[in-house]
């Protein structure tokens, strides 16, 4: 079996393909969070700065962007894969999966290079650079710049920052290390030529302020449906299609619900299940997961279903009734944390 090369290795050979290489696609995991939008307008940046044909795919299906990222300015943005697509690199940036990118089109690139952080990343690249000690893949495009002598425009920096703040949750999350620190207070910090830094408190505002009512009343009715298992090791909440249109909620507006979940009191993990209502898998549920702590594996749960993520935040789509999803889950989740045990208890009403 041939040996995986270091990330020392491979950021070499990214770096190398970047000079190299003349025309690009960039691309992300469906429904782009903070991270997936600041690595692919921070990459777009880097490119543009060394005068590559750089262009960000990102699926119509996940078009407008959530509220709290609208603002973002998506230059270069198309809504098809290029008919060039076998003459491009295509650069994968927070995709821990192929399978979570709808457009199949993009695996005939030239190259396909994989960017990631996620320590479950399939490795589907031709080359794959994943750092699963990274905070965020932000922190690995910011990086690649260092390596390309490139200095982010205030626009670039501030949507790195982005990628960076909501993936550590605002370096709250253990993922925050002493390069995430570092990463910002760099971003911060006005430039030699005199460019002020990332605003922080701008950013916060137009991300975590100014909610919409319907984001509220949707976060009450998740939490009025709220049921726990297992002496409280699972705490669930289900939205359905008809809790969006009672609080005349857009989907991305279930974004948060979860942190409320995880940080409850005795509990292990975290499950927001989401009906989903258009699209080709209307009728599945979207299912979030968060553990509070290392003693439960959530990625190996995802997994189990075809998702993915890292330890502590998850996620998969699924076609199980209720009952089904919360056996499934009560047992995976006893499986790690009792495993002599076949974890069932009654339910409780939270």
């Amino acid at each position: 079996m041939s040996q995986i090369p270091s990330t020392e290795e491979t950021r070499e050979l990214v770096l190398a393909r970047l000079r190299e290489d003349q025309r690009f696609v960039l691309a992300a995991h469906e429904n782009p969070d903070g991270d997936a939008l600041g690595s692919l307008l921070g990459m777009h940046g880097l490119l543009q700065a060394l005068g590559k044909d750089s262009a960000i795919f990102i699926s119509p299906d996940d078009l407008p962007l959530p509220r709290e990222y609208r603002f973002l300015s998506l230059d270069g943005l198309i809504r098809l894969p290029p008919a060039d697509i076998a003459e491009r690199t295509v650069v994968f940036l927070d995709c821990g999966n192929i399978d979570r990118n709808s457009a199949s089109v993009l695996r005939d690139g030239a190259h396909l290079l994989n960017i990631d952080h996620h320590h479950d990343n399939t490795r589907f690249g031709t080359l794959n650079h994943v750092v699963p000690e990274a905070s965020c893949t932000a922190e690995i495009v910011w990086d690649l710049m260092h390596g390309l002598d490139v200095r982010p425009t205030p626009a670039v920096a501030e949507a790195l920052y982005i990628g960076l703040i909501t993936d550590t949750g605002r370096f709250m999350y253990e993922n925050t290390g002493p390069r995430a620190h570092l990463m910002a207070a760099e971003l911060i910090a006005s430039s030699p030529e005199g460019e002020a830094g990332v605003d922080v408190a701008g950013v916060y505002r137009r991300l975590y302020e100014g909610v919409p009512l319907g984001k509220l009343t949707l976060l009450a009715l998740a939490l009025s449906q709220l049921q726990r298992f297992d002496g409280g090791e699972l705490a669930i909440a289900t939205l359905s299609a008809e809790d969006f249109d009672r609080a005349d909620a857009e989907d991305s507006y279930s974004e948060g619900i979860i942190d409320q979940l995880r940080a409850l009191e005795g509990t292990k993990v975290a499950v927001l299940v989401r009906e989903l209502s258009s699209g080709e898998r209307k009728g599945q549920h979207k299912i979030s997961l968060r553990a509070t702590d290392d003693d439960v594996d959530v990625s190996i749960i995802a997994r189990a279903q075809g998702g993915g993520g890292h330890r502590r935040a998850a996620g998969f789509s699924t076609t199980l009734d209720s009952e089904e999803l919360i056996a499934f889950l009560r047992e995976a989740i006893a499986a790690q944390l009792h495993p002599s045990s076949d974890g069932h208890a009654a339910a409780t009403l939270a």
